[in-house]
């Protein structure tokens, strides 16, 4: 039953739609069961203290009450009351296993991802793809700085969270910020957004962070 934080413009990524739910799924009305995530977590952590072992999945380096444990404080001091949008449901949960576009188009999920890439120590991924996004909607007086400190945290050879890509690339994006322009981090973020699609997208949908909080919605809806 992992964490997650709220709010949600859609994203504007692209990409190809790996379906694993069939058209009768999609076309359902979501249940009317929502839920805040706030008193989600804490209503659950007496559940996991009862009962729950800690998890030993291989590709989850943490167990799921420390997981939660970890979250509220943070959702403390930056969720805004609960509304509408800050509700999630089990079928915009389901609807993440369509493809890696629609589980980074959520603000949930990209939270709950990027909690996961961060139990296998490769947080960089996801934290890269989300500076690229914001850097591409930046103001062309402030593309400079911000290019520049995306490229010395991400990009850069000695970089604390250099990202997997190829020394081409890395030496063409060195180029290409010496006179940024909104695409000039482009190669490099569908590099990383690809490694994450064909890597760790699938072993986050086998997750027991995604399987928890998915089973416990549906578990939820039904009542």
């Amino acid at each position: 039953m992992p964490g997650m934080l709220f709010s949600a413009p859609p994203k504007e990524l692209q990409g190809t739609d790996h379906s694993l739910l069939d058209d009768k799924t999609q076309k359902r009305r979501p249940k009317t069961f929502g839920m805040d995530v706030k008193a989600y977590l804490r209503s659950m952590i007496p559940h996991l203290e009862s009962g729950m072992k800690p998890s030993r999945s291989k590709d989850i380096g943490m167990d799921v009450k420390a997981y939660l444990r970890s979250m509220i404080p943070h959702l403390e001091s930056g969720m805004k009351p609960s509304r509408s949008k800050d509700i999630l449901s089990a079928d915009e949960v389901l609807q993440w296993s369509q493809s890696l576009e629609k589980l980074l188009a959520n603000r949930a999920g990209q939270d709950v991802f990027g909690s996961f890439l961060k139990s296998e120590f490769s947080e960089e991924n996801i934290e890269f793809w989300l500076a690229c996004e914001d850097y591409k909607r930046t103001e062309s007086d402030l593309l400079h700085g911000k290019a520049e400190k995306i490229y010395k945290s991400f990009v850069h050879s000695d970089a604390a969270k250099q990202i997997n890509i190829d020394f081409h690339t890395r030496e063409s994006t060195a180029k290409k910020i010496k006179a940024p322009t909104p695409t000039c981090f482009d190669e490099a973020q569908k590099i990383v957004y690809t490694l994450m699609e064909k890597d760790s997208y699938p072993r986050f949908l086998k997750s027991n962070i995604y399987l928890n909080l998915l089973n416990d919605l549906q578990a939820n809806s039904l009542k």
